[in-house]
């Protein structure tokens, strides 16, 4: 056992950001909010809550033509016609766009999963099953747990998703041991930190819930009989089980059909893009050090839907149906199609005010990428107890490690 002290010359290294447990002076405000929903939902035009068939159709098809005519121009990339260096850096434009577009159609199936995308439920659910299971995801699943995400939002006892660890949880472990060594080795611990996330992470929480609520049993969004689901559900389970098995008898179909590095160069490297897109928005929706969670009386459902934050992702705003600059409304009217939502969103920030959090960092991907820095370095664990808990980035300089 050895005493593990931060000094102030290793903060004042790390910058001015120090995230130490207590509220930060810009922090969302964890009083009640002065405001109620039907004030809210007043403030916002009434066609913003009118979910259109056709409109949501109409995105769908654009992403599905944009992913067909990037699929098509991969015939090309390796034409004789073309210079040999030519391909090295078509593949990578390809697999990012792919990515980002394929992105696209997963929020439009996340809408499904929201009752967002039509009057029809079953029409909605019909596009989401197909949308997600094509993307590897268990829509039913999923849909059912990120509605309970959505009902019990930064409440480290109910929520579903990016639940922080407790203190007692590292035990004695170092929470942030790249806080104490040479500049470019904490630099490689912290970029494996984010890499291990953004690929591993989706696939690791859809079959073992890992960042989600503590159940008491194995938990898997595969498994109708996990803790996640209830009788009722289990058909829903099982229906996006099959549709899964389905996609992936494709997939290897297609394997032997056009060889496994085919499959690579036009599927799971664009995969991995879209899981890559998905938890990175997951993450930064809600980690950051202004950001409070909650436990037991001091959670209220509105407290709990403002516990979220609007970043400006660029021209992916757009892509991606403002899934990222627009949650915040998002999280109080999930219903709302995403085509409403920016209208709806400048309706309700004057009634908001300190309560709605936006980003502080530049616009882009240069901004997202110093919020996802500053995250993985501040929002370690938070207290065991409280009502009010706020992100520690490292012990109190009298904690004893191994």
């Amino acid at each position: 056992m050895c005493k593990l002290s931060v000094s102030d010359s290793v903060k004042k290294a790390s910058g001015d950001l120090w995230a130490d447990g207590k509220a930060p002076s810009d922090g969302l405000p964890t009083e009640d909010p002065p405001f109620t929903l039907a004030e809210l939902k007043a403030a916002i035009p009434e066609h913003c809550f009118e979910r259109s068939t056709l409109t949501a159709l109409k995105y769908t098809i654009i992403d599905l033509f944009v992913v067909a005519a990037l699929y098509q121009s991969t015939k090309f990339y390796d034409h004789p016609a073309l210079p040999e260096f030519a391909a090295y850096f078509l593949w990578p434009a390809y697999w990012w766009w792919q990515g980002a577009f394929g992105t696209g159609l997963w929020v439009i199936a996340h809408e499904c999963g929201h009752r967002a995308y039509s009057d029809s439920i079953v029409f909605g659910d019909v596009i989401g099953l197909i949308l997600h299971s094509c993307l590897l995801v268990p829509y039913h699943p999923w849909r059912i747990s990120h509605s309970k995400h959505h009902a019990s939002t930064n409440d480290v006892d109910r929520d579903e998703v990016f639940v922080p660890y407790f203190e007692s949880e590292y035990e004695g472990a170092d929470p942030n041991p790249a806080d104490h060594v040479p500049g470019p080795v904490a630099v490689a611990i912290r970029l494996s930190q984010i890499t291990k996330m953004l690929v591993f992470g989706w696939p690791t929480y859809l079959i073992s819930h890992v960042t989600g609520r503590r159940y008491e049993r194995r938990t898997s969004h595969f498994e109708p009989s996990s803790p996640l689901f209830t009788i009722r559900d289990r058909f829903d389970v099982i229906v996006s089980d099959i549709a899964l098995v389905a996609v992936l008898a494709g997939l290897t179909y297609l394997a032997q059909l056009n060889g496994l590095m085919w499959l690579t160069k036009i599927y799971i490297i664009p995969y991995l893009f879209v899981n890559m897109w998905l938890v990175l928005y997951t993450d930064l929706q809600h980690t950051d050090v202004r950001l409070p969670h909650y436990r037991g009386a001091g959670w209220k459902w509105m407290k709990g839907a403002l516990c979220t934050i609007d970043r400006n992702y660029g021209i992916y705003n757009a892509i991606h149906h403002h899934i990222g600059d627009t949650h915040v409304c998002h999280h109080i009217f999930s219903k709302m199609p995403h085509y409403h939502a920016q209208e709806a969103t400048e309706a309700i920030k004057p009634i908001l005010g300190k309560f709605y959090l936006t980003d502080n960092k530049a616009p882009g991907l240069r901004g997202v990428a110093h919020a996802l820095w500053e995250s993985t370095c501040n929002c370690r664990f938070v207290d065991d107890e409280g009502e009010v808990l706020w992100w520690h980035r490292a012990y109190k300089t009298d904690k004893k490690v191994n």
